[in-house]
């Protein structure tokens, strides 16, 4: 392969790995009552920051001095509390996952806001996304491609854990399914004999009562 092909061939490979999401922005309209939440599924070491912040109207301003408080909790699938924070206007978060699944962030109002609309920011970063590459390449000493093509490996790892959490996830699900699919079986073959039996002792009865009054 020439040296030409081979940078365009990177090139590509860079370009594609660059598609892969791994961030995710969202605004959240917060109740006057309760809360709202947002979960993401993620496998073990998955690594999370998240950066948030709440504000009135339609326009997050960073020099509002009466911004909103609210409080933030974040819980593991097993319920664990992975971070609590109330009457804040804005904070960050940031983990690694220790057990497969759906990790849930949810956000509530302090005290009544006078019925003005609260909105909640959210900036979700996973994987690669939330990677400092700064730090990354003074401590490697490394820059331009070779910290792309770092990234690119690390964008094809993240990718493989993926596929790797789905397809147990996938294995689980058969394996509930067929499990599910043998006790209905079992269930279907119990109330079919119940059926059976119960039948054959009315025909019995039946048989000895009409005999019984003479009727046969």
């Amino acid at each position: 392969m020439k040296l030409g092909e081979a940078h365009w061939l990177w090139t590509l490979l860079i370009a594609a790995a660059a598609t892969v999401p791994a961030a995710s922005g969202l605004w959240l309209d917060l109740p006057a009552s309760g809360q709202k939440c947002i979960s993401e599924e993620l496998h073990n070491n998955a690594v999370v920051l998240a950066d948030y912040y709440a504000f009135i109207g339609e326009d997050y301003d960073v020099n509002a001095t009466l911004a909103p408080t609210i409080t933030v909790r974040v819980t593991s699938p097993y319920g664990n509390e992975i971070h609590h924070k109330e009457k804040v206007a804005h904070g960050q978060f940031a983990f690694t996952a220790t057990e497969a699944g759906n990790y849930m962030a949810c956000f509530s109002l302090d005290g009544d806001q006078g019925g003005k609309k609260v909105t909640v920011g959210i900036d979700w970063k996973t994987g690669i996304a939330a990677k400092d590459w700064d730090t990354v390449a003074r401590k490697e000493k490394i820059e331009g491609l070779e910290l792309e093509l770092k990234k690119l490996e690390e964008s094809v790892e993240s990718i493989h854990n993926n596929l790797y959490h789905l397809v147990n996830r996938e294995a689980e699900m058969r394996e509930v399914s067929e499990s599910t699919n043998a006790r209905v079986v079992w269930y279907s073959l119990m109330a079919l004999a119940i059926c059976i039996v119960t039948s054959t002792l009315q025909i019995l009865y039946l048989r000895r009562y009409f005999r019984k009054k003479k009727l046969i």
